[in-house]
């Protein structure tokens, strides 16, 4: 999730290739009458026509967009008319409106259904798309009418939201480099566009790494403790592949019996971008260079002072306090989790020190003894469809009293994708949602929501959203059974989605989830809660064969269990979040000559350089900082579950799952956008101050 005010959608624009000159040729003279993205949409809610988009219907219609843009701005700029609201910042706002139309599709694709001729679309597009972004945020003339207009603003007879957005042009505008020399602009630019053609490279290289560095298995008879229907989905011309997933630890260690295979499998994930074809520790230390430049030019001491203006957090201090004060009990319930589990290799007879690849497996064996939960037993009641359906919609509609109606009508553009379409408790439209959730080549690794269509009373338009998972797709004729993290995962995206549909918003670029990155994670962590609400619960956790309600007693147990593994969970967080923090607080004073070096010195740094617990995405792999547009702001997953703990401790308080309760959160939060300050919003929801404590004890650290 990424807070952008303009069309600076570079940082979605990921893992290219060269492109083709003669395609390029071939696609620019297509004439928008021809091109499907560049007429309005017959489909409701003006969804994609995916009968009628083609590859080669990409690239012209972004630069036709680009085009569009720019003409509007050039008006903006040379109206003669003192500078108003209405003629530059409305102006400027529906300026961008072609082009984010289709962006958003081409956006999704590029994660959820590439192919080698939008991979060299990227290629191409990531430079122009960030000339495009500096071309209107340094645009001097333009950013002086801004200007104006926001020096004005008390005097405007305006209301509180188009307040705000003069507010966030301006900031905006001045963030980037709006109040620069014209020389330092320019430099500010060719630095934006090296950064925008190394990370796409990096993120080329990450799902390369990913897509073709797993395990292959000859004989059937090494995957001892997958299950004949995992065995059947990774069944490969007569062998067995194992892929890797984007995160350091991978799910398949948990179930392996095989040690040598788990340390084979291990060491391919935590290596896979040192060295060979897919290294990218060059890559990573020029763009730590290059924004510790930028920020330099800008007047910021460090590239993390200079992106955590208009956040919650707002200073690296505050981030690295809230570090000092997680890491003393994660360290302490580690530890302790460290003795159980080499208790339990001990109690087998195992002649070894326990490693990173025995973790997950042997962690598995102490939460099968002591809370007798087995993972293999839990996944049967959790069929695909029943947690959207009777899960996912059902406490959404207990919590705001929406509904859902599956529309086999609409074109999607996979064939495992879903749409729903949803509705208000009066009958009236709300918008659409995709459902998008079976791993696949075409896809890169993760979770996340994005728009088709944002939400905008401006433009009339109702949201149009989707949430892709990486869910394993089970053999052709078999129930799709799921993780119960797996579960958790489709409640967050779900989060996001309902941020995204219940946005009430006049302007786009500050509807829904356009907010700072420590908050636009604080819906999406919140709903995860529902997901073990008894109420909930019941309705969806269903055996796939039996229909059976799930036990209480295997309830009891997956509560019981929810603090097990929890030191473990945090630190790999921690680790990876303090990552980021260090290669982002160095000035242009550091050179850094070995990635490996640094990160294990900044893992010390913080007393977080446990053997036994890697960092959850090393820098070389670290495709949020590096690809995703998450530098300087991972830590936000940690800062947001804070506030997501301690809303639902205050639904607690309240009679939680309650149309009442869920009412006040849609109207105070879930409706509220990137309208206002973010600890104020808070407190206007809660009547006070987000507190910690809800979090330790959720995470059984207190």
């Amino acid at each position: 999730m990424k807070k952008h005010i303009l069309i600076v959608t570079v940082l979605a624009l990921t893992f290219s290739c060269n492109t083709k000159e003669s395609k390029k040729e071939n696609t620019e003279d297509m004439s928008t009458s021809e091109n499907p993205l560049l007429v309005k949409s017959s489909l409701d809610y003006g969804a994609p026509d995916f009968t009628k988009i083609k590859n080669e219907h990409f690239m012209p219609a972004i630069l036709k967009g680009m085009e569009v843009q720019n003409s509007e701005i050039a008006k903006i700029v040379s109206n003669t008319e003192a500078p108003t609201f209405e003629n530059t910042i409305l102006a400027l706002e529906e300026s961008s409106k072609t082009l984010d139309n289709v962006n958003a599709i081409f956006s999704a694709l590029t994660s959820a259904h590439t192919n080698d001729v939008i991979r060299e679309n990227q290629k191409e597009l990531a430079p122009k798309f960030s000339k495009h972004g500096d071309n209107i945020l340094l645009n001097t003339k333009l950013f002086e009418r801004i200007k104006t207009v926001y020096n004005s603003l008390e005097s405007l007879n305006l209301d509180p939201e188009s307040k705000h957005l003069v507010s966030e042009y301006y900031k905006n505008f001045v963030k980037a480099g709006a109040n620069l020399s014209e020389d330092k602009k320019e430099e500010l630019k060719a630095i934006n566009a090296q950064l925008a053609s190394l990370s796409n490279d990096f993120g080329k290289k990450g799902i390369d790494a990913m897509k073709k560095g797993g395990v292959v298995v000859a004989e059937k008879s090494e995957l001892k403790g997958f299950s004949e229907e995992k065995i059947k989905s990774i069944e490969k011309d007569g062998k067995y592949e194992i892929q890797l997933i984007n995160t350091t630890q991978q799910p398949s260690l948990q179930t392996l019996e095989n040690r040598e295979l788990r340390e084979k499998l291990f060491k391919k994930s935590i290596c896979r971008t040192e060295g060979g074809t897919y290294d990218t520790s060059d890559l990573v230390k020029q763009m730590v260079e290059l924004r510790a430049k930028k920020a330099e030019i800008l007047g910021f001491d460090n590239y993390a002072s200079w992106s955590l203006q208009g956040t919650m957090a707002s200073t690296p201090d505050k981030v690295f306090e809230m570090f000092k004060n997680l890491i003393p009990g994660s360290l302490e319930k580690a530890a302790s989790e460290i003795k159980e589990i080499q208790a339990e290799i001990n109690k087998e007879g195992g002649d070894f020190e326990l490693t990173p690849y025995d973790w997950n497996h042997y962690a598995e064996k102490v939460r099968k003894s002591k809370y007798n939960l087995d993972e293999e037993e839990v996944k049967q009641y959790f069929e695909i469809n029943n947690v959207l359906e009777k899960g996912v919609f059902f406490a959404a509609n207990k919590l705001y009293g929406i509904t859902f109606k599956k529309r086999e009508d609409i074109p999607v553009y996979h064939p495992d994708v879903v749409v729903y379409e949803l509705f208000e408790e009066d009958g009236s439209k709300l918008g659409l949602f995709y459902g998008d959730f079976f791993a696949r080549d075409s896809k890169r690794g993760g979770a996340w929501m994005s728009p088709f269509v944002k939400q905008s009373k401006l433009r009339n338009q109702k949201p149009v959203i989707y949430n892709v998972c990486n869910s394993p797709k089970p053999a052709a004729g078999e129930p799709a059974l799921i993780s119960f993290d797996e579960v958790e995962t489709m409640f967050h995206e779900f989060g996001h989605a309902l941020h995204g549909f219940f946005g009430d918003q006049q302007y786009a670029s500050i509807s829904g989830t356009s907010t700072a990155r420590d908050f636009v994670e604080f819906p999406s962590q919140f709903n995860e809660n529902w997901a073990t609400h008894p109420e909930v619960l019941n309705n969806y956790a269903l055996h796939y064969k039996t229909g059976e309600v799930i036990p209480d007693t295997l309830l009891k147990k997956i509560k019981a269990a929810g603090t097990f593994n929890q030191g473990y969970s945090i630190i790999e967080n921690l680790c990876s979040s303090n990552l980021d923090m260090q290669w982002h607080t160095i000035g242009t004073d550091v050179k850094i000559e070995d990635v490996a070096k640094f990160e294990k010195e900044a893992l010390e740094k913080m007393n977080l350089n446990i053997d036994q617990i890697p960092p959850r995405y090393r820098s070389t792999y670290f495709a949020h900082i590096f690809s995703g547009g998450y530098a300087s702001g991972y830590y936000s997953y940690l800062w947001t579950e804070m506030l997501s703990h301690d809303a639902y401790d205050w639904f607690k308080n309240n009679g939680l799952l309650t149309r009442a309760n869920g009412d006040k959160f849609r109207k105070e939060v879930l409706s509220k956008g990137n309208t206002m300050d973010y600890a104020e919003m808070y407190k206007v929801f809660a009547g006070r101050d987000p507190k910690a404590e809800p979090m330790l004890q959720a995470r059984g650290l207190k």
